[in-house]
């Protein structure tokens, strides 16, 4: 029986089961096993998901790494693609075999010809349906190449601005460093395979430069896409930066633990390939460098460790501090302290002795006028040694302290150190201005009228006419003309109303503290201060002033202004280290009378200090303040040539309950604090003057000069030049620029980079005049002093345990040692290549849709054709 005779009859039953099993087999029809297989094949590798990543050569608009891909969307949005796509081929292949069943059992006896027709045209359907399916997409993608980073950490704590050598001479351990990163090729071998960010360290991590890799070196094998970047400009990187400026021993401690933490999380998301680290390894605070450790070895990031200094300690014994006053009176007694500080000399005895000299007098000079022998202590700690002297004749001198060191000292560059100090026979003349008779006023009336070396005037706005007061002049008004006010050299402010001065009085009280250095001490009180300090008429008032005050009229709370708590005064740094707010003869003698005041009852609110302004001390109530910071109680800043000096309240007075003799000590010495500018103006063209003459290594140090000409009138040079001479004989040039707003005046500042003495002299422009000169102490803090030499075993651990190298010496961090790679060749490259991926092209999609509509439904048409023409079901 032929094909054509196994079709129903024309009445057959439509439902019979035969029937419906032949019309779904024929839906199905089997395919010769050639056919199968390649649907077999289709099937496979659209299910796995593969990207035919046959790229079309990139146009010549696009950037030259962009290439077509297409790719199955079908399976994007599993996690893992392989399970789907091997679902869909073990689906496909059970489909497959069950059509070519059917197929082969129901087209047997069909001609080959017409049965390879039929098959062909379904063949054709079913993979426009799976296609279809599938969700074939075209993108145009893009590699995109992140750089391979390397951070670079410069130690810039203050033990690095020590010695290179265990002799104590030549260059520093920054110098060292910045050697190696300027004037060696390290810094060009690392950027031909990353890109280098270096950061200096100490309490922070700031950047200081990043430098990118360099496009040269990118591979340029035949074919090979180059990366993204690879053709960067490097005009668009920032000029090199001062690296003397970035690189100065600043900070007083060192975090190396901390700083290696920070940047493993800061390049958290960057491939970083390894930190390298610049330091003496003298870590002492921060986080534990063993936290660190393990950090890298979780991140797989290498650290990579470079020495600088010496590794042994060095026996030495130095005057590593000397305390003097810039001015004494010839009836004061004189007190000068060192401290002597000894590693490998532990009980060992030295002479010590005190030499005076004229300010003009050659180096070398001068007579001896005290000497005293003092044993030294155990390695690293201080000993103390005090003169008390008569100050002598009035004028400028030097007093050198020096000592006679053991023969194996190894540094007698720090074996004495020089103070200047002027002996003044004339007496600070005081106004005293209040609007009341409170009680710090009253004191420090008395007290100043009994002071042989002051002369007291007092102006008491509500003072009745004819009273009589303990002062060598009773004002009844203030004064007028600069003949009046420039006589004194301080003016004491008790919570004055400036509102009863005239424009021409505030006026002249400005210009005696900008232009003629007059000392300002400011109390503030809660009586006429609210007044006027929103006064648009006092404004140069609230300028003078070292304090931002409220936009709103307040005092902190009622019992924060006289309540029945006292609460201490909490001093800052700069406090602890000014000589003037000192009790006793030592800081640390001091610190303790400090820690026995009971405190001040209120504080005036004010928004904070002034940029620029110095804080000695806040007031310590928890509940006072508007942030996180306590109000400021003792504030000072320069204001011209002037120093200007603010207390919260009045109640200094309080401090006579610890021992009276306390008030009086530190009122003299604030008087004679900020009246310098006038007593100590050296010349009568001109005064050199610094916030204070003793600093710490690494500190900026703000120089100011009030400078007249010949005829005494204000100089007009744009800048003057000053010189700083350091205390290995060397000198640096600092340049003061001239204030526009105030003739005369000029403002500059300098680094100071070496421990020891330092003298800072301005030759006055077209004057034979001695020039004006101060002398400044700079020291190492005692954390940083501490256990300074390179520490080893440290530096060794941290580049060991992370799988980094160690070089103890920079030379073999650039070349390399025996079996110790090169800096360069020991940190691998861990670039990355990104595929960014485009949206999908709609005009294929589009393109995509027509063909396969096409191919299905002309296939299914086709085929009906034939079945018809054939008389096939």
């Amino acid at each position: 029986m032929n094909a054509r005779n196994r079709l129903p009859a024309q009445g057959a039953k439509w439902g019979g089961r035969a029937f419906i099993t032949r019309r779904l087999a024929s839906c199905l029809r089997p395919t010769e096993l050639g056919f199968g297989l390649w649907v077999l094949l289709a099937s496979v590798v659209f299910g796995a998901g593969v990207r035919v990543a046959w790229s079309a050569e990139p146009s010549g608009e696009g950037p030259a790494n962009e290439h077509v891909i297409y790719e199955v969307s079908r399976f994007q949005s599993y996690d893992d693609e392989r399970w789907p796509a091997v679902l869909f081929a073990a689906g496909a292949i059970a489909f497959v075999a069950i059509v070519w069943q059917l197929y082969r059992r129901d087209a047997v006896e069909l001609g080959r010809g017409t049965r390879l027709c039929v098959i062909g045209l379904r063949i054709l359907a079913l993979v426009g349906l799976v296609v279809f399916f599938l969700g074939i997409e075209r993108r145009t993608a893009r590699e995109i190449v992140n750089n391979s980073q390397v951070a670079v950490l410069v130690d810039v704590s203050q033990s690095m601005g020590l010695a290179e050598s265990e002799s104590g001479e030549g260059r520093t351990r920054l110098d060292v460093a910045a050697k190696l990163l300027v004037e060696s090729p390290l810094l060009g071998e690392l950027s031909k395979k990353h890109d280098v960010n270096i950061a200096r360290f100490d309490k922070d991590v700031q950047p200081i430069a990043s430098l990118p890799k360099s496009p040269q070196q990118e591979d340029d094998r035949s074919g090979e896409r180059k990366p993204e970047g690879a053709s960067r400009e490097v005009a668009g990187v920032k000029a090199p930066p001062d690296w003397a400026a970035e690189l100065q021993p600043r900070g007083a401690q060192t975090r190396l633990g901390q700083a290696v933490a920070d940047q493993l999380r800061f390049y958290r998301e960057a491939p970083l390939a390894g930190v390298v680290v610049i330091s003496d390894g003298a870590q002492n605070a921060g986080i534990d460098p063993r936290a660190a450790v393990e950090a890298a070895k979780g991140a797989k990031v290498p650290v990579f460790t470079i020495g600088v200094g010496s590794a042994a300690m060095q026996r030495n014994v130095a005057i590593r501090d000397l305390m003097a006053p810039t001015r004494a009176f010839p009836n004061d007694t004189l007190n000068v302290v060192g401290y002597l500080q000894a590693n490998g000399f532990a009980n060992r005895t030295v002479e010590v002795e005190l030499v005076r000299r004229g300010a003009k007098d050659p180096e070398g000079s001068g007579s001896v006028i005290a000497t005293e022998r003092v044993a030294l202590a155990t390695d690293g700690e201080l000993t103390p040694v005090s003169f008390e002297v008569d100050p002598g004749q009035a004028g400028t001198f030097v007093f050198q302290l020096r000592l006679t060191p053991p023969p194996e000292d190894g540094n007698p560059r720090d074996n004495q150190r020089d103070a200047e100090i002027e002996i003044v026979d004339r007496k600070t003349r005081v106004l005293l201005f209040a609007s009341g008779p409170m009680r710090d006023y009253q004191f420090l009336r008395n007290q100043l009228h009994r002071d042989d070396t002051m002369i007291v005037d007092v102006l008491l706005q509500t003072a009745q006419a004819g009273i009589s007061q303990d002062a060598n002049k009773i004002l009844d008004h203030f004064p007028n003309t600069p003949a009046e006010l420039y006589e004194y050299d301080c003016l004491v402010a008790f919570d004055p109303d400036w509102t009863r001065l005239d424009a021409a009085q505030i006026e002249l009280v400005e210009k005696w503290v900008s232009q003629e250095a007059g000392g300002l001490i400011a109390v503030a009180g809660p009586v006429e201060m609210p007044k006027w300090i929103r006064s648009a008429e006092l404004g140069k008032v609230r300028d003078m002033y070292p304090v931002v005050f409220q936009n709103r009229l307040t005092l902190l709370d009622e019992e924060h202004t006289g309540g029945d708590t006292p609460w201490p005064l909490a001093f800052e740094r700069a406090g602890r280290e000014a000589k003037f707010l000192w009790l006793e003869k030592t800081a640390g003698d001091s610190e303790r009378v400090w820690d026995e005041f009971t405190g001040v009852y209120g504080c005036f609110a004010v928004k904070g200090p002034k940029p620029g302004a110095t804080v000695y001390a806040r007031y310590s109530n928890p509940e006072a303040g508007t942030s996180n910071e306590r109000p400021p109680y003792l504030v000072g800043q320069f204001y011209g040539a002037g120093l200007v000096f603010y207390l919260g309240s009045g109640e200094l007075w309080r401090l006579r309950r610890v021992e009276s003799g306390y008030f009086e000590s530190l009122t003299t010495k604030l008087v004679r604090h900020v009246s310098q500018g006038r007593i100590l103006r050296g010349s009568p063209r001109g005064a050199l003057l610094v916030e204070r003459d003793r600093y710490e290594l690494g500190e900026s140090v703000i120089v100011r000069a009030r400078l007249s000409d010949a005829q005494h009138k204000p100089l007009t040079e744009d800048q003057v030049t000053a010189q700083m001479l350091r205390p290995d004989g060397t000198t640096e040039p600092v340049r003061l620029a001239a204030e526009a707003e105030r003739p005369g005046m000029y403002l500059g500042q300098v680094t100071v980079l070496q421990e020891g003495t330092h003298q800072l002299a301005l030759a006055l422009p077209g004057s034979g005049e001695e020039p004006l000169s101060r002398y400044l102490q700079v020291r190492v803090p005692d954390l940083e002093r501490t256990h300074a030499e390179r520490n080893d075993k440290l530096l060794s651990q941290v580049a060991s345990e992370t799988g980094g190298y160690y070089y103890q010496e920079p030379s073999a961090a650039i070349q390399g040692r025996g079996d110790l790679p090169s800096l360069a060749e020991a940190i691998r490259s861990r670039a990355e290549v990104k595929v960014v991926k485009g949206a999908p092209d709609k005009q294929f999609a589009q393109a995509q849709m027509k063909a396969l509509l096409a191919l299905i439904a002309g296939s299914l048409f086709v085929e009906w054709i034939v079945r018809r023409l054939n008389r096939l079901a």
